[in-house]
């Protein structure tokens, strides 16, 4: 692709973030390339950060014309990308989507137009690998590149070129981001794959690029891991009930472990073989974990078993609660505000 035609792509690149003072700075340094190749903007789209992340950005603004620094009072990030495409959209041919607590190739927005442009996709996705560095997050990191932590996820664990359904969200074509109404703000998690079924279901294709990936830092200590899985099931339940649509097998199965968690913890009153289940889950987890230790030599392979267990409770916990909250919403309607009906 040369430099001439890039040039003549309008790419709006997007970082949605909060409280990111220690990332924020080297992502928006990192993307200065892209700024030179590509007739491309970075728009900052902050939630209401209470760290230096608001002054670090204006900072960079005052000296940069070419990152903006927007507000996003709803905070969560499918409105901050909907905000930044409905102020700044209709200048550009292409959403590019940056996460503020990853790292990327300093071809990466490049490279995303490039395979736009010679494939002829709509959306362009990439696979992701996961990065740690203290005890805990790199063994969180283990897992989560693993079968045991992703299922086999094709943008998790990494494949070649292909047309797909969903991946890690990287480019989008603006006019079909609009098309489908851009993200559902119902969704504080899982509003990627929800966007891809609209997006699929409209007629819009998706290419996953093997040309390029982003580094994801997982989080580095249990209970925000738990939190971010639980958020995590609680939007793949909301996609279930919005669209009727089936988890895959690979989500079938950890969509068990909550409940027979809870059936071990009730039932071991009456008759210890209700831990069986569970207990085999268990086994099974830390059997990979030990695999993962001796056969693919990686010392952390026990700790990222219970890294794993935490992922498998939390998303399949998220996914019951608000399968109960919907049914619960639906049979007591709560009375809309003065404020959200005016």
């Amino acid at each position: 692709m040369t430099a001439d035609k890039l040039k003549s792509v309008r790419c709006l690149i997007v970082i949605p973030c909060l409280n990111e003072e220690k990332h924020i700075e080297g992502v928006i340094a990192n993307l200065a390339r892209a700024l030179n190749d590509l007739n491309a903007e970075i728009v900052v789209a902050d939630g209401g950060s209470r760290d230096q992340t608001q002054a670090i950005v204006t900072r960079i603004a005052a000296d940069n014309p070419k990152v903006r620094l927007l507000d996003n009072p709803k905070r969560i990030q499918s409105a901050a990308v909907n905000l930044a495409v409905a102020q700044f959209g209709s200048d550009y041919d292409y959403l590019i989507r940056i996460d503020a607590h990853g790292t990327y190739p300093q071809d990466y927005c490049q490279t995303l137009v490039t395979e736009a442009l010679e494939t002829g996709a709509d959306s362009v996705v990439v696979g992701m690998l996961t990065v740690g560095f203290g005890t805990f997050q790199r063994a969180t990191a283990l897992a989560q590149n693993s079968k045991l932590g992703n299922g086999g996820s094709k943008h998790r664990t990494g494949a070649k070129s292909h047309w797909t359904d969903h991946g890690h969200h990287a480019l989008v074509r603006i006019a079909a981001y609009k098309a489908i109404g851009g993200y559902d703000e119902a969704f504080r998690h899982n509003e990627d794959a929800e966007f891809d079924y609209r997006l699929n279901k409209a007629g819009f294709r998706v290419w996953m690029t093997a040309n390029t990936n982003m580094t994801y830092y997982p989080r580095s200590r249990p209970m925000p891991l738990y939190r971010q899985y639980y958020g995590y099931g609680r939007g793949r339940a909301q996609n279930t009930l919005k669209h009727r649509s089936r988890p895959s097998l690979r989500q079938l199965i950890p969509l068990a472990v909550a409940p027979v968690v809870v059936f071990a913890l009730v039932g071991m009153f009456f008759s210890w073989l209700a831990i069986v289940p569970a207990l085999l889950w268990a086994l099974a987890c830390l059997g990979y974990g030990a695999w993962l230790s001796i056969g693919a030599r990686q010392p952390l392979g026990p700790l990222a078993a219970v890294s794993a267990m935490i992922m498998h409770f939390a998303w399949s916990a998220g996914f019951w609660c608000e399968i109960l909250d919907m049914r619960s919403r639906k049979s007591h309607p709560m009375p809309a505000s003065p404020e959200v009906a005016s």
